[in-house]
């Protein structure tokens, strides 16, 4: 096997990687932006009869404080995860991603807007592209969301 096979990037399928990472950052966004709903317990007891579980808890109050510690949690690990991959990315890809994906007015933000006033001075369209392709790429390889073609 030679060496240079090991370093070989693979090519990608753009469109199915594009919506795989656009998702992952939509879903950082509702993570990071959203409020958290945490579970609340009733405090009434229901009429219907008591199923009592072998194993694990039965606890409303136990299964719902879980809940609340494993989703918040979950979601504070996902966020430190995508911005950890954003930062690692080059300054010019960086502030695309940040400004047209990350940030809370992102879902106002079109790349129209991205490559004619976002960017100063403002950046050709073809440049606009080819930059967030680059970095599509890098944070899909990072996240693993990469989807090869067949």
């Amino acid at each position: 096997m030679e060496q240079k096979e090991l370093f070989e990037l693979p090519e990608l399928d753009r469109r199915k990687t594009k919506e795989a990472v656009e998702e992952a950052l939509n879903k950082y966004r509702m993570y990071k932006y959203l409020a958290f709903e945490e579970r609340e317990v009733s405090t009434t007891s229901s009429l219907k009869e008591i199923v009592v579980k072998t194993s694990g808890t039965s606890d409303q109050t136990a299964n719902a404080a879980i809940y609340n510690a494993d989703a918040k949690a979950y979601q504070k690990r996902y966020c430190d995860r995508i911005e950890k991959a954003v930062r690692r990315l080059p300054q010019m890809e960086q502030f695309l991603i940040e400004k047209r994906y990350m940030d809370r007015e992102a879902d106002y933000m079109t790349d129209l807007k991205m490559y004619t006033t976002v960017f100063q001075p403002p950046i050709g369209h073809k440049f606009y592209y080819k930059l967030q392709w680059k970095a599509f790429y890098k944070l899909a390889l990072a996240l693993d969301l990469n989807v090869t073609k067949n």
